[in-house]
């Protein structure tokens, strides 16, 4: 499925340093603000340590890890919505993504000076928030326009149409970000097409020195306090530290190196699967001799919809899914023993695949 994060955030919070730690592409860096000209993309592997508790049981020639795409968006600031920066073409790229994860600077450092003068991860939050709500209402006025000329036709689905979008005008006008605003599903469709950029779903990223990776520090502090109550996930990552875990290649000597800063696992990890929970996903498995390997779709979807991720073909000719359970098979070692315990599952089309389903489809075309 393609997917896509984009990392967003004020100039010179490191986001670059954080997306090539992630990204099988990298990005240059540099302490020069609004220095890059376009978006990063890379694709990251999404971290699953269910991969080689599988391989335990099912020896195979490789291993592949689900994906997600990633964009790396270039520093906004101040003036963004108005092209400061090059900044509407940065705007538009962040409309083409799915989720976003925003980066917050939270260190000092005088060899990287703050674009605004002093480090305040809040006041850059609500920076960026501002940018693309002053977006957000242009893209609702113009499509009030649009649909305002219609209710005078007698279009009884354009004047509720033009009702939600009031609502939206009033919400964004009061500096309030679009997903946050209470309303029906079914009323959602009159914003599916415009594409708004804060109805996107949003983590935080804070970005500390060496020094806070374990415990935070002041301005980590500020950012919690700020999103307190929003539901919105909050991850802290030294970027350096990160980038310096990402060039090595010895497995032993990461892990040597997470110990010594005090990390059981880099925290870009940590941030890869926020991302992907993020974006309502999960994760189902095949397994064979050729490969095992992780397939991404979305919560909900049903074992033909999940098999129409492997190949159109296998969705068109769906006839039944043998399911085994992940627990099951790695704690009853075989598929023969799963079968053996009554714990070898054939579904029909209306099964909804649950996150870790080992699956074979039956297909005929």
């Amino acid at each position: 499925m393609a997917l896509q994060c984009g990392i967003i955030g004020i100039t010179n919070t490191g986001k670059t340093t954080i997306f090539n730690c992630i990204s099988n592409t990298k990005g240059e860096t540099n302490a020069f603000a609004f220095s890059a000209t376009k978006s990063n993309m890379g694709v990251i592997q999404v971290p699953d340590p269910r991969l080689y508790e599988l391989e335990k049981h099912q020896v195979t020639e490789k291993i592949v890890h689900t994906t997600v795409e990633i964009v790396d968006i270039p520093g906004l600031t101040r003036g963004s919505n108005k092209g400061e920066g090059v900044g509407n073409k940065f705007l538009g790229d962040i409309r083409n993504t799915d989720a976003l994860i925003h980066v917050l600077r939270c260190f000092d450092d005088e060899a990287l000076p703050h674009i605004d003068g002093s480090v305040d991860p809040v006041r850059d939050m609500e920076t960026i928030d501002f940018e693309l709500q002053v977006k957000d209402l242009e893209s609702v006025e113009k499509k009030l326009q649009r649909l305002e000329r219609l209710v005078k036709t007698g279009d009884k689905d354009a004047r509720q149409g033009v009702e939600v979008l009031e609502r939206y005008r009033e919400h964004i006008g009061n500096f309030q970000n679009a997903r946050t605003l209470e309303i029906k599903d079914e009323d959602k469709k009159y914003v599916d097409d415009i594409f708004l950029l804060t109805m996107k779903p949003v983590m935080y990223v804070c970005n500390v020195d060496a020094k806070s990776v374990v415990s935070g520090n002041k301005y980590v502090e500020m950012v919690r306090e700020a999103l307190k109550g929003t539901g919105a996930e909050v991850i802290v990552i030294a970027g350096a530290v990160e980038a310096e875990i990402a060039e090595l290649e010895n497995e032993a000597d990461r892990l040597e190196f997470l110990k010594d800063a005090g990390l059981d696992e880099p925290g870009v990890d940590k941030m890869v699967r926020a991302a992907y929970k993020m974006l309502n996903l999960q994760t189902f498995f095949t397994v064979g001799p050729k490969e095992i390997r992780a397939w991404t779709i979305k919560k909900g979807m049903t074992a033909p919809q999940a098999s129409g991720v492997i190949h159109s073909d296998l969705e068109r000719g769906f006839i039944r899914a043998e399911v085994m359970k992940f627990h099951d098979f790695v704690t009853l070692g075989s598929e023969h023993a799963c079968k053996e315990a009554g714990k070898f599952y054939v579904e029909g089309k209306n099964y909804i695949v649950g996150d870790g389903d080992i699956l074979h489809i039956r297909f005929n075309v």
